[in-house]
């Protein structure tokens, strides 16, 4: 078995728009110390996938800064590691001078990464899954079924708002792919969602693009895979382990709450010894405690000053909670400063922001009061 490994860091930044304004969906920070890429990132690695390109769009700055070397992923390699896949870079991309906007119209832009690769097999993922899963068991199904294309699904119960969020497959007692819905709105019920994780043949691959740049075919849901069910092996392979998707501000909210409560969904994610979650090393102090700090159920990164209260939240490093200021169910990203007698709750607060003295910020579960970075409150 020989894969290769594309990153599309930011499909769906639209779904976050509210942290994506100055980075990539990818470079979004998680739970203290991630990225949302270092999922995908670890995933590949994990699966002994170490030649690995990240197709980029714009706002890619902080992401090439996470990403460095990619010796923290073991990825600092002469032969293979990882490359960022900057736009522009070949003249039969997106027409013009225009940003691809779909998953198609990104393959176009690196189509000379896929025809120089040697790997037989290329493993695709996107950076609003939040899963830790075995790649080399998706690529050795795909390989026992002869596949041509095969999609990681989970079978979840859908509302019809969840559904009209996401692309729904439906497939036969054998795997085979029988149907594609995208972002249907009368759907409901367990269904089959996509994971926005695939396998491709890498012949299939190249000459589906080719064939997609002869046509000018831009969307790789309707014209690669809808037009090939009935034509080519596409497959699902469906994974019934921890798994979460970004698909707004609020989903981001929620899934990061569910994992500072929900100890079961937390160490499936990150407790497995045989594949961690890497992310890029920081050399921080240890975090200091007042002897008046209170901390219950939250997760503080290296480098705080914690000397009010703080519940159910999560900490990024550098952030200062200053004396009688209390931070509840709140997520505070790098170097966040809360002023004495502050109150928030339900909020998210990008990095650099400071609130002032006494202010009482809320928001609520559904709608968490979001502060922009560089802001002071």
């Amino acid at each position: 078995m020989s894969a290769c490994g594309l990153i599309f860091s930011n499909i769906h930044d639209e779904n976050i728009s509210e942290l994506t304004r100055l980075r990539t969906m990818a470079s979004v920070p998680f739970m203290c110390r991630y990225r949302l890429i270092d999922f995908a990132l670890s995933n590949m690695v994990n699966s002994d996938i170490t030649n690995i390109g990240v197709i980029t769009h714009y706002n890619y700055y902080s992401l090439m800064d996470h990403i460095g070397s990619g010796k923290d992923w073991d990825l600092a390699r002469r032969s293979g590691g990882v490359r960022i896949l900057p736009p522009y870079i070949t003249a039969s991309a997106s027409g013009g001078n225009t940003l691809y906007q779909t998953r198609l119209e990104a393959l176009k832009n690196i189509s000379f990464y896929i025809q120089r690769a040697t790997e037989d097999y290329i493993v695709m993922s996107d950076c609003d899954a939040i899963c830790n899963i075995d790649m080399r068991d998706i690529i050795d199904d795909h390989i026992k079924n002869g596949a041509d294309l095969t999609v990681v699904v989970k079978s979840v119960s859908l509302t019809r708002e969840a559904a009209a969020k996401n692309v729904i497959f439906e497939s036969n007692s054998d795997g085979q792919i029988t149907d594609i819905f995208m972002q249907p709105a009368s759907m409901t019920g367990q269904k089959d969602v996509s994971l926005n994780i695939m396998v491709a043949s890498r012949a299939f691959l190249e000459t589906q693009i080719l064939d997609a740049i002869a046509h000018n075919f831009n969307s790789f849901n309707r014209d690669i895979i809808g037009r090939n069910i009935n034509r080519r092996n596409l497959r699902v392979y469906r994974y019934d382990g921890y798994y979460s998707s970004v698909n707004s501000f609020a989903d981001y909210f929620a899934i990061s709450m569910d994992l500072i409560s929900n100890e079961a969904h937390r160490k499936e994610l990150f407790g497995n010894k045989n594949s961690p979650v890497f992310t890029k090393i920081r050399n921080s102090a240890p975090t200091k405690y007042s002897d008046n700090a209170v901390i219950t159920n939250s997760l503080v990164a290296d480098g705080c000053t914690i000397e009010g209260t703080v519940e159910n939240s999560i900490l990024f490093r550098g952030v200062h909670v200053a004396k009688n200021a209390v931070v509840r169910n709140s997520i505070l990203f790098q170097d966040t400063c809360v002023n004495k007698r502050a109150s928030l709750n339900c909020v998210v607060s990008d990095k650099y922001s400071s609130i002032r003295d006494g202010r009482v910020l809320s928001g609520c579960d559904l709608a968490p009061f979001y502060i922009s970075k560089n802001t002071m409150l």
